[in-house]
């Protein structure tokens, strides 16, 4: 009993600025109670199966509690689709990570440099090309321009602005980050609340509940400052195993790996 009543107040925790963000975007209750049926459905189907015997609806109708009419209702739904506004997002981030890591597209000095869009040697149409497959380098090009990462130049170069690709307030790559990252985390939670010793992942925080406001202001823009360097280090660690990245890495399999760090704080000022 007192780990479920651990688990729902996790949820209330969890929800709350979830159903914030839902109200503000304007997502009825209904919507979110159909998304939420449908995920007990797909995962209850797809990971508590029964070992050597197919997994029915009935049973799925037993581990969510929902009647069967309701989970034949639920796996007939049109799935919402964000390929396309994942794969803009993925792209851009790529290709502003090569640009910052990859020496051939450095100034000498470890810095990205100003790039010719196209011609001879380092350009931004090969950076694209090397980190963004075969996407047109004007539509990454526009993209970073529209996001405020990149500048022209007066000798018609691009600059970099940004050594992360941040999209801009209320478009779609920024609620494509909410379903990537929010994910992420809490699969590393609940990795480690069922780990065995020696094999939890790595997840700590600091926090302090007594912090000026002016401490805020200024810890923010340090704190912030030091895990982007972190980060970089941290994605040029990893590209030097990543075989998309660096095709002379051997090993075998194919795992998805990564690390975040999180600023965060509440709205409230002057004490609790």
């Amino acid at each position: 009993m007192k780990t479920k009543n651990a688990i729902y107040a996790a949820i209330l925790r969890i929800l709350r600025p979830l159903i914030r963000l839902l109200l503000r975007h304007g997502v009825p209750f209904g919507a979110f109670a159909d998304l939420a049926k449908r995920v007990y459905v797909e995962v209850a189907l797809e990971e508590f199966g029964i070992p050597g015997r197919k997994q029915s609806h009935s049973r799925a109708s037993v581990l969510t509690g929902l009647s069967r009419k309701e989970v034949l209702r639920i796996t007939r739904l049109e799935r919402p689709d964000d390929t396309e506004t994942g794969s803009r997002y993925h792209r851009a981030a790529r290709v502003i990570s090569g640009w910052v890591r990859d020496e051939r597209f450095n100034d000498g000095t470890g810095d990205p440099a100003p790039l010719p869009v196209e011609g001879e040697g380092a350009t931004l149409s090969g950076l694209v090309r090397e980190y963004s497959g075969d996407v047109p380098h004007r539509a990454i090009l526009d993209e970073l321009l529209r996001v405020g990462a990149v500048e022209r130049t007066v000798d018609d170069k691009v600059r970099l602005l940004a050594r992360a690709y941040i999209p801009v307030a209320g478009d779609e790559e920024k609620l494509e980050i909410l379903g990537t990252d929010t994910a992420c985390l809490i699969e590393t939670i609940d990795h480690n609340l069922k780990a065995e010793p020696g094999k939890a992942f790595f997840q700590r925080k600091t926090m302090y509940d007594n912090l000026p406001d002016e401490a805020v202001e200024e810890l923010r823009r340090d704190l912030a400052m030091r895990a982007g360097k972190f980060l970089e280090q941290a994605d040029r660690r990893m590209a030097e195993r990543d075989r998309d990245a660096n095709p002379k890495s051997t090993g075998t399999g194919r795992r998805r790996a990564g690390i975040g760090i999180f600023w965060f704080e509440d709205g409230r000022k002057g004490g609790r």
